[in-house]
Formats: structure tokens, C-alpha cells, sequence
């Protein structure tokens, strides 16, 4: 048995043709969140407690990137994106969503590197591209929030001519999107995106699961098509 899972292992690790196939779609999902993310800069800053007003949040959020293309080093810069997504976001809630019926067969600590390399990777390889859209993004229309079992869903709108979008086309309809926040120690986090009724963590949630099939039920596949492409940011 042993022999069996060194070899999976080895399969796994060695077959860098399963990565591109994967790769792409999921950093085109990341890269939809990343643009959304950044394009939320409208005044004023307010605290982002759960007993605020869900929409100020939502607010908050582009006003401390804007604040970060302020800073004076990329290293600096990076830091900062890092401590957004850290700050913002419900990682580890997220993480065992995407991750689904794997996240139980994972160990406990392969569950935390899971965790520290899907941060890694979606800093690592978004963090120059959020600064350079923060700049000149248009921001969304909030057009309502309500109350959810989980916290709450704050709506808005994005003019496609406006930010990343401007001069891509036509005027097209406002783009749709959904923020779902979860509570957490009083805070609003981020739990998930959902663009046009499309969900970025249920999309995440399929390309994952496609990894962990095609690489013999394993999900410790998930790790190595992970670290491959935090190898990959890095190097450039």
C-alpha cells in the first residue's frame, strides 16, 4: 500500500500537463473576483463591524485599496493586498467550501497549508494586477442589502464601460453583482462573489473537485497543482 501511494504521489507531483488543464479556468474565476474586489472604491470609510450597515462594508473595502496604491515599495504594496484579502475575506470558511467533502480528508495540517497557499496564490499572482485596476476603476451602484441566515447580501451594479471595462465595446447592462458576507467575531467577512447568478465559490468548488478526480480520488492533489502555481508567480 505504501508502494500505491508513492506512486500516486509521484504521479501527481510529475505531471505538470494536469495543472494547465486546471489552471487556467481557475485563475480566470480568481481573476473576476480580484477585478470585482478593486472596483468598490466610493466614500465614505466606515468600520466594517456586522452591526454597520452590511452595504458600508462593501464601501470600506475599496477605500483601503485605494489606500494601499498609495504606498511607496511593491513589497510594501504587497503586504497590503495580502492584509485585505487576510483582513476581509472568511479564508478558512472559504477554503472548506471549495474544497467540500476533500477538506475532511485532508489532515489537520494539510488543511492549514491549504489554507496559507490558496491565500499565497491568489496574492501572489493578483496583487499587481488589483493596485493597477484600483487606480482608475469605477465603482459599483449598491442597490440594496438584505439580512441572510449566514449575516447578509449586499447588491449592486458595475457599469461595464466604466474601470477595467472602459472602452472594451458597446454599452452593455450594468453587471450584476452580489457580495455574501458571513459574521465572524462581530465582523462582516466575505464568503463569496456571485457575478450574473454566477457563483465564485461554487466555481471554485468545481475546478477543485475536477483536480481531485483526475488525479485518482487524492486530494492532496489539490496541494501540488497549489504549489506549482505559487512557484510560477513567484519566478516572475
Amino acid at each position: 500500500m505504501n508502494d500505491n501511494h508513492e506512486a500516486h504521489r509521484v504521479a501527481v507531483l510529475s505531471n505538470p500537463p494536469e495543472v494547465s488543464k486546471v489552471s487556467p479556468v481557475l485563475r480566470r474565476y480568481l481573476l473576476i473576483m480580484a477585478v470585482i474586489l478593486i472596483a468598490v472604491a466610493i466614500p465614505p470609510a466606515i468600520p466594517a463591524t456586522a452591526g454597520a450597515d452590511p452595504a458600508a462594508f462593501i464601501n470600506n473595502l475599496g477605500n483601503q485599496l485605494l489606500a494601499v496604491t498609495r504606498y511607496s515599495t511593491p513589497q510594501q504594496k504587497l503586504a497590503g493586498v495580502r492584509e485585505l484579502f487576510h483582513q476581509d475575506f472568511d479564508v478558512p470558511g472559504l477554503g472548506r467550501f471549495v474544497l467540500g467533502r476533500y477538506w475532511r480528508l485532508l489532515t489537520p495540517s494539510e488543511q492549514q497549508e491549504f489554507l496559507g497557499l490558496f491565500e499565497n496564490f491568489v496574492v501572489l499572482t493578483y496583487s499587481e494586477k488589483l493596485l493597477e485596476y484600483a487606480a482608475s476603476a469605477g465603482g459599483p451602484r449598491v442597490t440594496g442589502s438584505r439580512t441572510d441566515p449566514d449575516g447578509a447580501i449586499v447588491s449592486s451594479e458595475i457599469a461595464p464601460g466604466s474601470g477595467p471595462w472602459a472602452g472594451r465595446g458597446p454599452a452593455v447592462q450594468p453587471i450584476k453583482v452580489e457580495w455574501r458576507l458571513s459574521v465572524s467575531d462581530g465582523m462582516y467577512k466575505i464568503s463569496d462573489v456571485v457575478i450574473e447568478g454566477l457563483s465564485m465559490a461554487a466555481n471554485g468548488r468545481s475546478q477543485f473537485n475536477g483536480v481531485v478526480e483526475r488525479n485518482g480520488g487524492r486530494a492532496q492533489a489539490i496541494l501540488a497543482v497549489m504549489r506549482q502555481q505559487i512557484a510560477s508567480a513567484s519566478s516572475r
